[in-house]
C-alpha cells in the first residue's frame, strides 16, 4: 500500500474511532475498567459486607481475627490489545472485512484507553508473535498502532491463540487489561492458557465474526477455500441437509468457545461485521461497570 494511501486511510479510522470515543465510551471505559488496575495498600479489620475474597489470611491468623486487604485505584492503567493477523480475517461478505472491523474497534479501544491517560501496547499474532510494540501513552503512538494495523504484512496465515496469551503473560510483568480481538478460528485448544492469563491479567475477548460463518446462502456449487491453509473444494450449497449441517458446525463451535470463556471467567462479546460494534461494545462495557 502507498504510503499517500495509508495515511488517508489512517487519518479516516482516526475521525471515526476518535469521536466515537470520546463522545460514547470515555465514561463507560473508565467505569467499566477503572477497578481492574488496583495496588496493595495497607490491612484493616474485617467490616461486614467486605468481599471474603480480599481477606489476608497470613494477618488474620497472626491476630486470631479477619483482616482484609485494602487496595488502591491505580491512577495509570496498561491496556494490551492481541490482535489476531491471521489468513481467515481477510474475509468479508459484507460492506468490510473482518479485519477492517477488528482494526476499528481496537482503535477506538486505544483512543478510549488514551482518554484516561492509559499505555497502549499491541501484540499483532497468527500461529507466532508477528510483532510486539510495547506499551505507551499518546495520539503519536496511536496513530502509528493504526498505520500498522492497516498495513501490517503476517509472515502466516494460521492462527494460535494460546501462544500469543503466553506471550502476554510473560512480557507483561505488571496486571494489565487485555483485550484479544479475534474471530477464534481456532483448531488448538487455548483453555488453560487463558485460565492463567486471566489470573495474572484481565482480558476481554471480542468475536469478530461473518455471518456466511453461521449459515450458507442457497447459491447452488460454490467453491470454498480454507483462507489460513489454502485447501480448496467445491460444495453443494442447494443441499439443505448441508446447510443445517454447516449451521450446526457453527453453533457447536459457538457453544464450546464460549463455554472456555466461561470456565476461564473471561468476559466476551461476539460481532458480526453487518453488525453495529459500538451497541455491542457499550453492552460489554455495562456488564463490567
Amino acid at each position: 500500500m502507498e504510503t499517500q494511501e495509508i495515511l488517508k486511510k489512517v487519518r479516516k479510522v482516526e475521525i471515526k474511532t476518535r469521536r466515537l470515543s470520546a463522545n460514547i465510551f470515555a465514561g463507560q471505559y473508565h467505569s467499566a475498567f477503572k477497578g481492574r488496575g488496583m495496588a496493595f495498600s495497607e490491612v484493616r479489620e474485617y467490616q461486614f459486607g467486605d468481599d471474603v475474597r480480599d481477606i489476608d489470611w497470613n494477618v488474620t491468623a497472626r491476630f486470631h481475627r479477619p483482616y482484609v486487604k485494602v487496595f488502591e485505584e491505580e491512577r495509570e492503567l496498561t491496556v494490551m490489545l492481541l490482535i489476531d493477523v491471521s489468513g481467515s480475517l481477510d474475509f468479508g461478505t459484507e460492506v468490510q472485512t473482518k479485519r477492517d472491523m477488528v482494526t476499528e474497534i481496537a482503535a477506538t479501544l486505544a483512543f478510549s484507553a488514551i482518554q484516561n491517560n492509559d499505555k497502549i501496547g499491541v501484540i499483532f499474532f497468527s500461529d507466532k508473535i508477528e510483532k510486539y510494540i510495547p506499551p505507551k501513552k499518546g495520539r503519536k503512538h496511536i496513530l502509528y498502532i493504526i498505520r500498522e494495523m492497516l498495513d501490517f504484512k503476517p509472515e502466516s496465515r494460521k492462527t494460535d491463540v494460546k501462544q500469543a496469551i503466553e506471550f502476554l503473560t510473560s512480557v507483561s510483568k505488571r496486571r494489565c487489561t487485555a483485550f484479544v480481538l479475534s474471530d477464534f478460528y481456532v483448531r488448538q485448544d487455548f483453555e488453560q492458557s487463558l485460565i492463567i492469563g486471566n489470573r495474572k491479567h484481565d482480558i476481554v475477548a471480542i468475536q469478530v465474526y461473518d455471518r456466511r460463518a453461521k449459515e450458507l446462502p442457497d447459491v447452488g456449487l460454490m467453491k470454498v477455500v480454507d483462507s489460513e491453509t489454502g485447501f480448496e473444494q467445491y460444495i453443494d450449497t442447494s443441499s439443505k441437509k448441508l446447510r443445517t449441517a454447516y449451521s450446526r458446525y457453527w453453533a457447536n463451535r459457538q457453544n464450546h468457545l464460549q463455554e472456555t470463556f466461561n470456565r476461564s471467567n473471561v468476559d466476551n462479546i461476539s460481532i458480526a461485521t453487518n453488525e453495529d460494534y459500538v451497541k455491542s461494545l457499550l453492552l460489554l462495557f455495562k456488564k463490567r461497570s
